[in-house]
C-alpha cells in the first residue's frame, strides 16, 4: 500500500474527538436545561426576546418531529449509523480526506447525543411533562433552543446534537462538490498526510 492510501494518526484523533466534545457538549447543555427548576414545561426563556430563546421539550420522533413514536426505529437506525462510519471512514480509507473527516465526527458527535436519549439513559421520568404518563421512563430525545421570527413562524426546538448533524450533512454537500476526487486518484490524494 502506497503511503497516500495509509490514513495519518491525526484524522483518528480529530474524528474521535470532534465526536467526543459534540456529544459532551449536547448532554451537558441537555442536562442543565432538563435540570433547572426555573424551567418548567412550556415555559420559555428568552436570550433575545420573542427571537431566541430556551424552552424544555420532548421529541419521541426524528427531524421536525417526524415519525413521532418510533423511537426504536430511530435508535436502531442511530446504532447502526455510529457503527458504519467509523468502519467506512477507517476501514476503506475515507478519512483520507479532512472535510469528510471533520463533517462525519460532527455526525457522528450528534448520533450520539441523541442515541443517549433515545435510549433513555438520562433517567428522565413522564410525570414532569406528560401527567397520564407518570411513572414512565422518557425514552424521547430532550430539545431545548427555541427560535423564532415571531409567534407565526416559530421553528421546531432542537438541541447541540441537531445542530451537529446539520453542520454535518452541510460539510458533506461541501465536500462532495468541492473535495471529492476521481476513482483513479483514490490513492493519490492532493491532501498529503499529515500529522
Amino acid at each position: 500500500m502506497s503511503d497516500n492510501c495509509r490514513i495519518p494518526p491525526s484524522r483518528v484523533v480529530w474524528f474521535f474527538s470532534l465526536a467526543a466534545i459534540g456529544c459532551l457538549a449536547d448532554l451537558v447543555t441537555k442536562q442543565l436545561v432538563f435540570a433547572s427548576p426555573v424551567l418548567y414545561r412550556g415555559s420559555e426563556w428568552w436570550l433575545i426576546e420573542g427571537h431566541i430563546g430556551i424552552q424544555k421539550s420532548l421529541n419521541e420522533g426524528a427531524l421536525f418531529g417526524i415519525g413521532q413514536g418510533n423511537v426504536w426505529l430511530f435508535a436502531f437506525f442511530s446504532i447502526a449509523a455510529a457503527l458504519a462510519i467509523p468502519i467506512w471512514l477507517f476501514g476503506f480509507r475515507a478519512a483520507r480526506e479532512r472535510w469528510l473527516t471533520l463533517a462525519l465526527g460532527c455526525v457522528l458527535g450528534g448520533i450520539l447525543g441523541n442515541l443517549y436519549d433515545r435510549l433513555g439513559l438520562h433517567g428522565l421520568d413522564w410525570g414532569v411533562f406528560d401527567p397520564t404518563r407518570a411513572g414512565q421512563r422518557v425514552y424521547a430525545v430532550r430539545d431545548f433552543l427555541l427560535v423564532q421570527w415571531d409567534a407565526s413562524l416559530v421553528w421546531p426546538n432542537f438541541n447541540i446534537a441537531d445542530s451537529l448533524l446539520v453542520f454535518g450533512a452541510c460539510a458533506l454537500l461541501v465536500q462532495s462538490f468541492f473535495c471529492s476526487l476521481n476513482p483513479s486518484q483514490s490513492c493519490r490524494s492532493t491532501d498529503r498526510i499529515d500529522t
